[in-house]
């Protein structure tokens, strides 16, 4: 079991716990809100990591996606399953912090503070309906950089032509939906070259664009939203849920177990 208040990856008074491995942060929506909008504010070269149970076993299987995870400024609590994870860790103040629900509250704070927004990945059809929605229902939201990549990794020509468009935009926060593990570890290898805060926010694009469905409030808040997404999409998502959910179970159980016996 692994508690942290302080570390170089947060700032002081966030308890931590190791989730078969992978860091997961206590934080809450307010809190991330905060640390977010402080570390666009200052400029700072940062990314959030939304850990649920696919990023926790992909990060188990590997030790190179672990460790970009373990690098990120905020891991947070993104599936419910993770928020009973850390509380069965004795962590009973938590709470789900989860990207698609984050988002729209940062539009808001970022608006009210004059901090610049950006949006990199989805599909030119997610991205557009996407933005004519943030338009229309957060009119006050600065969107200063849009841009949907191809489903390919980009040269390093073209990703330098990128870096220098999302700098010269003066973007603070970009939200990144190019899924998992491919928004984690580009996050990772940018955080320094950008001064902006990265949120690897997955299927959020598509939530909000309305360009998939969105789980029934009653599902998410039982932590079967997952039973939804599988239904709803199986032949994408059958091995990310029948393959890692009872893994998950299983490796919990006995870390909450060891813990209990020592």
């Amino acid at each position: 079991m692994m508690q942290r208040d302080t570390n170089d990856q947060a700032d002081a008074g966030l308890t931590s716990r190791s989730v078969i491995g992978t860091r997961i942060d206590a934080t809450s929506y307010q809190d991330a809100i905060t640390r977010i909008v402080a570390w666009a504010a200052a400029s700072e070269s940062r990314y959030v990591c939304f850990a649920n149970v696919h990023v926790v076993m992909q990060a188990h299987d590997d030790s190179s996606f672990r460790s970009v995870v373990a690098d990120a400024d905020l891991v947070t609590p993104d599936g419910i399953p993770i928020v009973w994870a850390l509380r069965l860790l004795r962590v009973p103040q938590a709470t789900q912090c989860c990207g698609p629900e984050l988002m729209p509250m940062l539009f808001s704070a970022a608006a009210s503070r004059g901090i610049n927004i950006g949006f990199y990945g989805g599909s030119d059809e997610t991205l557009d309906r996407l933005l004519t929605k943030v338009r229309i229902q957060w009119p006050r939201a600065n969107i200063a950089y849009a841009f949907s990549p191809p489903f390919r990794t980009l040269t390093d020509q073209e990703d330098e032509i990128e870096i220098k468009r999302i700098t010269d935009s003066g973007v603070r926060i970009l939200f990144v939906g190019l899924g998992c593990p491919k928004q984690e570890r580009w996050a990772a290898a940018h955080k320094g070259r950008l001064p902006v805060v990265m949120l690897g926010v997955g299927a959020a694009f598509d939530f909000l664009a309305g360009t998939k469905p969105v789980a029934p409030a009653l599902m998410r808040r039982v932590g079967l939203e997952w039973i939804f997404r599988f239904v709803t999409e199986p032949k994408r998502l059958w091995r990310r849920y029948l393959y890692h959910n009872p893994r998950f179970l299983v490796r919990l159980a006995f870390q909450v177990l060891q813990q209990r016996v020592l």
